[in-house]
């Protein structure tokens, strides 16, 4: 039993796949399920977003500013986490299970047409940066409230996500830093090849 590629018949079919081949290649099928799980998730905080919309807008008249503004900024973590989950889903079937064949479609997402498995870990860093950056300010506008019993941040606790937060930050540049030094390396190689 082999698992060496087959000649391309004369019509132009792709090579067949040994057996190994085809178990190896196939399992990237087993990742569906999470995807899935994931579309279940966003549901999930679809209705979260509704649940925090209505208490904003029933509320509204009896809060403060401040308040308010920390149920908007609750409401645009919720978004950008969402919006998190739809450049996995979409870009990590794309790239890991199979084609969705959306060229042409009107809907297709611009930045689906460039991806790859690099892009998409700069573009997942760069979400959860801001996503980091909503709760940090929040954490921010409620810090003023330290001291008082309504607050539920230490200055410890604050410190914390600030070193999270940079963190993050310093994660992204290393990203983003080893794979331009990645992506010139391919282009010397293509270059002298």
């Amino acid at each position: 039993m082999t698992s060496e590629p087959k000649a391309p018949s004369a019509q132009g079919e792709p090579p067949r796949l040994g057996l190994f081949a085809q178990l190896i290649f196939g399992s990237r099928w087993l990742q569906v399920p999470l995807y899935v799980g994931l579309i279940v998730a966003q549901a999930v905080y679809v209705l979260l977003f509704l649940k925090e919309l209505w208490h904003l807008v029933a509320h509204s008249f009896d809060a403060s500013e401040q308040q308010i503004m920390l149920v908007v900024l609750g409401l645009i973590d919720v978004v950008m986490i969402s919006n998190l989950l739809i450049m996995v889903i979409v870009g990590g079937y794309e790239t890991f299970v199979s084609r969705l064949n959306l060229t042409g479609h009107p809907d297709e997402p611009e930045w689906l047409s460039h991806v790859n498995a690099s892009v998409l870990k700069i573009k997942l860093a760069m979400a959860i940066i801001g996503i980091s950056s909503i709760s940090l300010l929040r954490t921010f506008i409620e810090a003023g409230n330290l001291g008082t019993t309504r607050s539920n941040f230490t200055e410890t606790g604050v410190m914390w996500q600030v070193l999270i937060h940079m963190t993050f930050i310093v994660s992204a540049i290393g990203i983003a830093w080893v794979d331009r030094l990645s992506d010139n390396g391919h282009r010397k190689e293509a270059a002298h090849g």
